[in-house]
């Protein structure tokens, strides 16, 4: 715990401006950001008597080590730098609102030739127009399903779009008239691009000008006695006004809002949304939040607002913004939601009429679901925290450990040794900080001496940053092969496959000593150092406890590693599958947890998701070697050129058997490139026959089969069945 007045400034060194001010902790993250109209006034509150600042506060500047700021010119400019900085820097004692679901869209791509109506969630893509958030996917589908009547856009997705282009026939919905057809030109690409602007005008709340138009187009054809033209209009009259009544008038002015409501105890707090468009509730939304700063309603609507509107523009941003309270000052947030939008909004109260009644409304709604969190999060919490004291207890820990770190090895037969380490941090898996290694210091099988290898790689980056901001001063010298490097930083919410669908890079992580693979990016395991910019670093922080996936030899080469590096203030334990017992270093006999127990619980989903994390990686590089080629060793031969050459013969080995003057003939390959390849395929070892997974046929190459070395649609099969192949990784 520091002393604030360790790292107070000096008198008359703050600046009496407008900015932003960042508190780092001992480690250099950045754990609070902050703006003030006066930054000297706002930061002399925080270096008072302790005794008088707010419990959360308190913990706040006790636990920073340094404050730094940034003068702005402006208010607006303070607001929008502060949102910048927490987005990326995620400091633990800023209120950060979390979505209690994720909520789906209706999106139509208009950044597409031919716009596709879609149901989307997750973060939101440039050039395409966003309608909801919906409580239900259902929801979106009925409302489109009964719009596609009246506006047959594109609903399939680009396979089956390219299928029926291919065939020359449209799917079910070009059939059935819900849909234009555009895959076999029934409309063309300008016509339907205005059929879709024209969904989005109807879903943005502009309804009145399509049913008057329908029911003049009814009218007129009535009167020409063309009875089922009108009679379709009639229908396509009730379809959009049976898909108005999925969303009930709240306000009869049509107004365009927002009305945001706040439901808060001495904790957390509920925000709610509901989006009114065209005079209809169009959407909801709700998020949760911790109360780590002493912190006002205004200020919570405040970054509810922040967050809200961040990343959108334009009419994303609605005229008016209906609040419980307002941000104190109110003007800089009202002028970066008018800049934010391009024109005027009015951010207010609601003091009277149908806008102050539907306000109470969401405020009933904020008051649910903060209870109804609340409900949920108590049991949760209680079970995460029984099952940390008793894995202290067991293990006889001097408190529960908070973060933990597991790591397991993963090869088949001695192949593609590969390792995982998972962060479970409070009892939640934290995927950001997953990590993987490849095992370079040695060939073959040797579970012990790999997991020796990756312990000692884990912490003695650990002892490297510890080097680096002086709290190691007699560490060891690291040589410069062992030396920290530089890589790109790794997160699960930056990428596009987390297995809940978002984004998430299970596979970018640290990699190695020595070379990157030639299949793969640059990556090292390594922290990223970036000096003073508080993002998190790869092997910064230790862990209170290193869970092994295995017994009593894979625990004593893991406690070996911390012993040779000095490190003797990290428990290890080990966790074997077969009796489920927990093995502790230099004990002969294992600490046996009932089957009922919550820590044992915890330390089995630990074990289970470092084994699920390191075989997924090691299947992934198998496959990527058992897809390579002999052409990829050949100098200067791109992709474009290597599909010319297996395209002309057909196969590797029939290129392998050509002469020079024939691989001249395939066009862009030249008699010195034609040379470098003959060579290269005269000194490769010829692959045998691929063989098929489902009979056990051996594939003859002159069938047309791909060698297992080129582009095979399957791996090579070992002698054994699929069950006794799964059998053999680990």
């Amino acid at each position: 715990m520091a002393d604030p007045s360790s790292y107070r400034p000096r008198p008359g060194e703050i600046p009496d401006s407008p900015g932003v001010y960042r508190f780092r902790d001992e480690h250099r993250r950045v754990i609070y950001v902050g703006k003030a109209k006066s930054l000297r006034q706002r930061l002399a509150n925080y270096f008072q008597d302790l005794a008088n600042l707010h419990p959360r506060t308190r913990t706040m500047v006790t636990t920073a080590a340094s404050v730094e700021w940034t003068v702005v010119s402006t208010e607006v400019e303070a607001l929008q730098l502060e949102y910048s900085w927490i987005k990326e820097y995620d400091p633990r004692f800023n209120v950060k609102y979390r979505d209690d679901k994720s909520y789906p869209y209706l999106a139509v791509t208009m950044n597409e030739e031919f716009p596709r109506v879609q149901v989307m969630r997750g973060q939101k893509k440039k050039g395409v127009r966003y309608f909801g958030p919906y409580g239900h996917a259902w929801a979106i589908r009925d409302t489109v399903d009964l719009l596609l009547r009246v506006f047959p856009v594109r609903t399939c997705s680009a396979g089956v779009f390219k299928n029926a282009a291919r065939t020359g026939r449209p799917c079910l919905l070009g059939y059935i008239g819900k849909c234009s057809a555009p895959c076999v030109g029934r409309i063309t690409p300008d016509d339907h691009w205005d059929l879709a602007d024209e969904f989005c005008d109807f879903m943005a709340g502009r309804t009145g000008t399509y049913l008057r138009r329908l029911e003049r187009q009814m009218a007129e054809a009535a009167e020409e006695m063309e009875y089922e033209r009108a009679a379709r209009l009639r229908d396509d009259i009730g379809a959009l006004k049976k898909a108005m009544e999925k969303s009930a008038v709240v306000l009869a002015d049509a107004t365009d809002a927002d009305l945001i409501a706040v439901a808060e105890d001495e904790l957390e707090a509920a925000v709610q949304i509901f989006h009114v468009r065209g005079g209809r509730v169009r959407g909801q939304r709700g998020w949760v939040t911790d109360k780590v700063e002493e912190i006002t309603t205004g200020a919570l609507v405040e970054h509810a607002l922040q967050q809200l509107y961040g990343e959108e523009s334009g009419d994303a941003v609605p005229k008016e913004v209906l609040v419980p309270a307002l941000p104190d000052p109110v003007e800089p947030v009202q002028q970066w939601l008018t800049e934010r939008r391009g024109s005027g909004v009015s951010l207010r109260i609601p003091q009277r009429g149908d806008k102050k009644a539907l306000m109470e409304t969401v405020q009933r709604n904020a008051q649910q679901a903060l209870v109804l969190h609340k409900t949920k999060r108590a049991s949760d919490l209680t079970t995460r925290s029984r099952a940390l004291e008793e894995i202290a207890e067991a293990l006889d820990l001097d408190s529960a450990p908070l973060r933990i770190e597991c790591y397991d090895i993963s090869h088949l037969q001695g192949d593609d040794v590969v390792a995982s380490m998972v962060v479970f941090e409070d009892g939640l898996a934290r995927k950001s900080e997953y990590r993987r290694f490849q095992i370079k210091g040695f060939e073959g099988q040797d579970d012990v001496r790999s997991m020796h290898e990756v312990i000692t790689r884990r912490f003695r980056r650990y002892l490297a940053e510890k080097e680096k901001t002086g709290e190691w001063a007699n560490g060891e010298d690291l040589t410069d092969g062992d030396r920290p490097t530089t890589g790109a930083d790794t997160t699960e919410n930056g990428a596009d496959t987390t297995e809940n669908g978002a984004a998430a890079t299970e596979n970018r992580a640290a990699s190695t000593h020595g070379p990157a693979l030639a299949d793969e990016p640059a990556l090292t395991d390594g922290p990223a150092l970036k000096d003073d910019d508080g993002r998190p670093k790869r092997f910064a922080y230790p862990p209170q406890l290193v869970v092994v996936d295995g017994g009593q030899p894979q625990v004593a080469a893991a406690q070996r590693a911390l012993d040779d590096l000095g490190i003797d203030d990290i428990a290890v334990c080990g966790l074997a599958k077969r009796l489920e017992e927990v093995w502790l270093p230099r004990e002969d006999d294992p600490v046996v947890l009932p089957r009922t127990s919550e820590g044992l619980y915890l330390l089995q989903r630990v074990r289970d998701e470092a084994h699920r994390f390191a075989i997924t990686y090691q299947r992934a590089k198998r496959a990527k070697r058992f897809r390579s080629s002999p052409l990829d060793d050949v100098p200067g031969l791109g992709e474009t050129r290597k599909q010319a050459l297996i395209k002309h013969f057909g196969s590797v080995k029939k290129l392998r058997s050509a002469t020079i003057d024939q691989i001249c003939e395939v066009p862009g390959i030249g008699r010195k490139t034609a040379e470098t390849v003959a060579v290269a395929l005269a000194g490769a070892t010829p692959a045998g026959p691929a063989v098929n997974t489902a009979t056990g046929e051996i594939m003859d190459d002159d069938d047309g089969a791909p060698e297992t070395t080129a582009d095979a649609p399957g791996e090579p099969v070992s002698a054994g069945t699929p069950d006794e192949r799964r059998g053999q990784e680990r």
